[in-house]
């Protein structure tokens, strides 16, 4: 195969994925908790036609040499971590973190997953749980006696009962953080789970070590910067077009030297 048309080519698969990216960025920005993702490009192998550094005479050496590209590739996709902005909701298990640090839900098999997603609620016997049913950990259950539900800062959980003088403590919402928060595997369901990039989990009290504070009644919202998917988008279909005008154009030019030879 021609090399333009190869080339060209790898263009157009690395900026459908670029769009990929984009287009579930734009669809993720009203989800709780959801952080914006980002192609990384990398260019492929060269053919050295001539090796840089080579000698061109016996006393005289090539000060550049001739390499030519093969394409492109998309390497990694990686997630922004940053803040996302706050937005109250009054709801008493709507809980957020303001600085690093996940909320811990217990899985099916036992297994620990991680999000920024604190939308909580109670099962039918009074576990804080997410929106799919999965519970907080460590566990905690509110009693039906509960007559209001206070989260501190530090995660904190405490309720006021009828003629209970001073309210009672019940658990604490822990934290986690990596040292690679970016090495972590998104599952779906607002979840992440442990990989041996992101490293194991630090679990601490909220507002110690580095980690975040615990904001009740309010829910992060996602990051996603809609004006610059936008853009990215414009560029993205720039790109691919102009790929797709280098597959024209090689195989014009390939007509041209085919109809002229023969």
């Amino acid at each position: 195969m021609d090399l333009a048309l190869w080339t060209a080519k790898t263009g157009l698969d690395a900026q459908n994925t670029q769009m990929a990216v984009i287009a579930n960025n734009l669809s993720n920005s009203n989800t709780t908790g959801y952080k914006a993702s980002r192609a990384a490009f990398q260019d492929l192998m060269y053919q050295n036609v001539q090796q840089v550094g080579a000698q061109s005479t016996q006393n005289t050496q090539y000060s550049t040499g001739l390499s030519l590209g093969t394409g492109v590739h998309i390497a990694q996709t990686e997630k922004n971590y940053s803040q996302g902005s706050v937005l109250q909701t009054s709801g008493v298990l709507d809980l957020s973190v303001t600085g690093t640090g996940f909320f811990q839900i217990t899985m099916p098999d036992g297994s620990l997953a991680y999000t920024r997603d604190g939308s909580f609620s109670m099962d039918s016997s009074g576990n804080i749980v997410n929106a799919s049913g999965y519970p907080i950990s460590p566990a905690i259950t509110i009693p039906i006696t509960a007559q209001s539900v206070t989260v501190g800062s530090d995660g904190t959980v405490s309720i006021t009962t009828a003629g209970a003088p001073k309210p009672t403590t019940l658990g604490q919402v822990q934290l986690a953080n990596f040292i690679n928060p970016e090495g972590l595997q998104p599952t779906g369901n607002n979840l992440l789970v442990e990989s041996a990039s992101s490293g194991a989990p630090q679990v601490g009290t909220a507002g110690t070590n580095g980690l975040g504070t615990i904001t009740q009644g309010s829910l992060e919202t996602s990051n996603v910067n809609t004006v610059t998917e936008l853009v990215n988008m414009i560029e993205c279909q720039r790109a691919y077009e102009m790929n797709s005008k280098a597959i024209s154009t090689t195989d014009q030019m390939l007509q041209y030297l085919t109809t002229n030879l023969s």
